[in-house]
């Protein structure tokens, strides 16, 4: 349950996961990161773009210490600020930072980038580590240690020489990066000691629920506790342990999955259908740009192995830089003149749709740049165009109903209007670390997050959420009426490709999946907690809705790793019938699902009356379906 003592922020929040519930006693801090920035200042044509009071930028010829005193105060400012509005970017020019005698150790806090302005990965190096850590939320910090909660920061575009001097035992084993959702790893070259999802250097339970990693070469990763995790196109020189859920593509190194579900790894050779997210860097000259990565098939391994990641290169006075004081008719205006956007950290209030209409457009946003919805808008829509970009954006939900908070392409009156057929097929619209919110800092309300109607279109890691716990004090009967969300995510258009789908407690179907030759490479969902009785729950005659819904229409769907879970902490005499429900067809076909309990509530069977049930006799064990139909 969530409660708020009124004027503190305090907030407890049960949220459980593995073997069993726990209350967690989350003390959020509104403190303000008022350290000193290094922002470049604003520019010509060829200038330094002014990316606004929350964008610090380093140059490696700052001393460490002056370095290592602004992350600390960033730290120390964000690390509990789950719910807070402060949004930043440490951005790291070219160079090398940190020595051997004198390593640079960054913790990443809430609502924090860190990223290399480098061309490659390789042009930045940070000798020490960059780190998270469980978040200890009870006896004053020392006891329930767990990454359940640790959202929203992202880290990207470097190289990371582990150097632990000054740390502990313990602490010297590894890089520790223990997470949950709506983080990501991309683009990074970690090298000189172990790389840890998952903080076993505190006291228990030590739980985490990742997580994504693209286009990086990493060395021995400790997958530890995390119950799930999609990596894509990267490097590793080896994994160890998994829980439930554990996927990889593309991946030079992945575990053999032969032995599914003992262990619970899903590999495929090779991405059918990949795009990295578009980055922003610093040329020999100064200059600053933005690559985006072309679109790719059948792919394995890096793209930076050989030099530039393949792609297009637009120099940043192509890009309408925005700040959260720009109005939606100025952020629209600029679009229509033919500029790109370049989302500065923030929070925008979004009362009419920010409208992409032009083909190849990019929308980058830095430091968890966040729309949130005003007046019951839609803060964002895509034309039904080819190769438009989203990118490293968040968007809320608002107090008033929303339709969508994020439209792509028409809506479809009947099926196969979008582009026609094999239009923009390789040069898909992309939407890569765009993340949804209903509820949690402030009520929310939408019908549905995310509708995509375009066809070809990659969804390249996404979290999908309708908050089971936030800051407005309800208890969880008082958020089924009040923060509302019918439905996750609906996909209309054909072939499109989700690479890393997470989608969680929407209030019907979480996931509905009406398009042809769709393909989806990992998919977790959490149902609602939170429905007060079964009648409240039920979809006509049928007890529930299941996670993951493909249309009954629809002949041709590929899903590759996909988990279910239940804790209708509400009323644990909740059922729902199935945890998927797909059309009983040859060319609809799912490969490693599973189910599980988390300590209340029933998930009846698997996919389509198949496979036993998750009850609260089998707490925290995943209840697996090799393949559906099976062979």
């Amino acid at each position: 349950m969530t409660s708020q003592t009124p004027g503190d922020g305090s907030v407890t929040r049960r949220r459980p996961r593995l073997r069993r519930a726990f209350t967690l006693g989350v003390v959020l801090t509104t403190a303000v990161m008022t350290a000193g920035t290094a922002t470049a200042a604003s520019g010509g044509r060829h200038g330094s773009p002014d990316l606004g009071p929350n964008v610090t930028v380093f140059d490696p010829s700052m001393p460490v210490s002056t370095i290592q005193a602004t992350l600390d105060a960033a730290h120390a400012a964000q690390v509990n600020n789950e719910m807070g509005t402060t949004r930043h970017a440490y951005l790291f020019k070219p160079g090398t930072y940190g020595t051997a005698e004198q390593p640079l150790q960054i913790k990443v806090g809430y609502y924090t980038e860190v990223s290399g302005l480098g061309a490659s990965p390789a042009d930045v190096v940070i000798n020490g580590k960059v780190e998270v850590y469980n978040r200890c939320l009870a006896d004053n910090g020392t006891g329930n240690c767990l990454a359940l909660v640790n959202f929203w920061r992202t880290l990207s575009n470097l190289s990371i020489n582990v150097n632990a001097l000054g740390q502990d035992g313990c602490r010297a084993s590894a890089n520790f990066w223990a997470v949950s959702q709506a983080v990501s790893l991309r683009r990074l070259n970690i090298s000189g000691g172990n790389l840890s999802l998952m903080d076993y250097c505190t006291a228990g339970p030590q739980y985490a629920s990742g997580g994504f990693i693209a286009d990086s070469r990493l060395p021995s990763v400790t997958n530890g506790s995390q119950q799930q995790w999609l990596t894509r196109n990267s490097e590793v020189a080896g994994w160890s342990n998994a829980v439930w859920n554990q996927v990889f593509a593309g991946v030079v190194g992945a575990p053999d999955d032969s032995a599914f579900p003992s262990p619970p790894y899903t590999t495929l050779e090779t991405t059918p259908l990949s795009r990295e997210k578009p980055f922003l860097y610093v040329d020999a000259q100064g200059r600053y740009n933005v690559r985006v990565p072309e679109a790719r098939r059948g792919t394995r391994g890096i793209t930076w192995a050989d030099g530039l990641t393949p792609g297009r290169t637009l120099p940043i006075h192509e890009f309408f830089v925005a700040k959260p004081s720009d109005s939606v008719q100025t952020i629209n205006n600029q679009l229509a003149r033919g500029k790109n956007l370049l989302l500065t950290p923030g929070v925008y209030d979004i009362a009419r749709s920010i409208e992409v209409k032009r083909a190849n457009t990019v929308v980058l946003g830095i430091g968890h740049a966040t729309l949130t919805a005003v007046n019951g808008s839609t803060p964002l829509e895509v034309a039904d165009v080819p190769g438009v970009v989203v990118a490293g954006v968040t968007i809320d939900a608002g107090l008033k109903k929303s339709p969508v908070l994020l439209k792509v392409g028409k809506q479809r009156h009947g099926h196969g209007h979008g582009h026609d057929k094999g239009h923009g097929s390789n040069n898909p619209t992309t939407l890569s670390d765009v993340y949804f919110r209903v509820g949690g800092p402030h009520i929310g309300k939408t019908e549905t997050a995310l509708e995509v109607n375009s066809d070809n279109v990659l969804i390249d890691h996404t979290w999908v959420w309708r908050a089971d716990h936030g800051v407005e004090g309800f208890t969880d009967t008082q958020r089924w009426n009040t923060n509302t969300g019918r439905t996750g995510a609906i996909i209309n258009g054909d072939r499109v490709t989700a690479t890393g789908l997470f989608v969680e407690h929407f209030q019907r179907y979480n996931t509905v999946w009406n398009g042809e030759d769709g393909t989806t490479i990992l998919y977790q969902n959490e149902l609602p907690y939170d429905p007060p009785t079964q009648a409240d729950w039920m979809n006509g005659t049928v007890e529930g809705y299941a996670g993951y819904k493909v249309g009954n229409h629809v002949k041709r769907h590929n899903l590759y790793g996909g988990g279910v879970y239940v804790f209708n902490q509400n009323n644990p005499s909740i059922h729902t019938e199935n945890g998927f429900e797909v059309p009983a067809t040859p060319g609809v076909k799912l490969h490693h699902i599973m189910t599980v309990n988390l300590s209340a509530g029933i998930i009846d069977h698997v996919v389509n009356g198949i496979g036993d049930a998750a009850d609260t006799t089998k707490i925290g064990a995943p209840i697996y379906i090799t393949d559906y139909p099976a062979p």
